[in-house]
């Protein structure tokens, strides 16, 4: 069988660490993927405040992350934040993935093409 071919992809910028924010995201990676299913290939990009939603302690959206990790959600955590919160892999939910700077990593996604949406505000 052929892998399905990618026709949307989507980097989300999340620098907020506002709980409501992240449930809504949750919910708008939901609808996306029940969409566009294996067709949408989607980053998510956690610095500043939005990095709570990917560490151990702080994240009450655990369960929902793996479960759209494991179909195929990109979760990543900022290394310049981990760094200036002296904040260590070991904190930070094993389903992300860690980036060396979010905001590089977004301004490079754009510049592939990926389309840019932001979540909380």
């Amino acid at each position: 069988s052929t892998a399905p071919v990618v026709k949307h992809h989507i980097v989300i910028q999340l620098s907020s660490s506002d709980t409501a924010a992240w449930k809504g995201l949750m919910n708008n990676l939901q609808h996306l993927k029940d969409e566009w299913g294996n067709s949408v290939q989607i980053e998510v990009v956690a610095h500043g405040p939005g990095i709570e939603m990917l560490m151990n302690a702080k994240s009450t959206q655990q369960i929902k992350i793996t479960e759209l990790k494991n179909a195929g959600i990109v979760f990543a955590a900022c290394m310049n934040t981990m760094k200036a919160r002296n904040l260590t892999k070991d904190v930070i939910l094993s389903e992300a993935i860690f980036v060396p700077s979010g905001v590089v990593e977004i301004v490079m996604k754009q510049e592939e093409g990926w389309n840019y949406l932001k979540t909380g505000f």
